[in-house]
C-alpha cells in the first residue's frame, strides 16, 4: 500500500515536471526580447533598445516610467525588421535593475528588457589597503617597540619553558 502511493506521488510530480518543461514559463505574452544598450548605465546616460519581435515593419510604444524616463517611440528601420528606440535616464535616478516595456502596435504584444543603473559608469576592483584593525595587533603592527618586546617576552617564556622540562626530566626537584 504504501509502495503504491509513493509510486503515485512520484509518478504525478514527474508528470507535472514535465509538463512545465514542455509548455514553457508561464510569463510574457509573445516571442521576442527587448534588447537595451548599454545593459548598464549611468544617470543622465543615453539608452538604446531594440527589437524584432514587432515584425518587419513594425513600431512600438516604449515606457522607461520605471527608471523615470518616461515614454519613448520605437520606430521600424531598414535593416531586417529590427525596430530602435532612445531615452535618457534622468539625473535622479537611484542605483537598481529596472524593466523596460515596449508595447508592439501591430499586434499590442508587450515585450520587456532589463536596465541596470549604477553610480559608476567604470566598474574596477576595490583592493583592501592597510593594516586589520581587530583590536589584536599584528606582527608589523604600527609601534616597533612594542613588537620587540612581545617577542623578547615570548623567547624568555619558551627558555625558563624549556629549562623547567629539563629539570624535571632529569629529577631535580624545583
Amino acid at each position: 500500500m504504501r509502495r503504491t502511493a509513493a509510486r503515485l506521488l512520484t509518478g504525478g510530480a514527474l508528470a507535472l515536471a514535465a509538463a512545465g518543461t514542455v509548455t514553457g514559463p508561464a510569463y510574457g505574452t509573445g516571442g521576442g526580447r527587448l534588447e537595451v544598450s548599454p545593459a548598464t548605465a549611468v544617470p543622465g546616460g543615453d539608452v538604446t533598445v531594440t527589437t524584432t519581435a514587432c515584425g518587419g515593419r513594425g513600431a512600438a510604444a516604449g515606457d522607461a516610467g520605471a527608471v523615470g524616463a518616461g515614454r519613448f517611440t520605437v520606430a521600424p528601420g531598414t535593416e531586417g525588421g529590427e525596430a530602435a528606440g532612445r531615452f535618457r535616464v534622468p539625473p535622479s535616478a537611484h542605483p537598481g535593475t529596472y524593466e523596460i516595456v515596449a508595447e508592439c502596435a501591430t499586434d499590442g504584444r508587450r515585450i520587456t528588457g532589463d536596465l541596470v543603473v549604477t553610480l559608476s559608469s567604470v566598474r574596477q576592483q576595490v583592493y583592501p589597503r592597510g593594516i586589520v584593525k581587530t583590536g589584536v595587533g599584528g606582527a608589523l603592527g604600527p609601534d616597533p617597540v612594542q613588537t620587540a618586546a612581545g617577542v623578547a617576552a615570548l623567547a624568555v617564556a619558551a627558555a625558563g619553558g624549556t629549562w623547567l622540562l629539563h629539570r624535571r626530566a632529569r629529577g631535580d626537584r624545583i
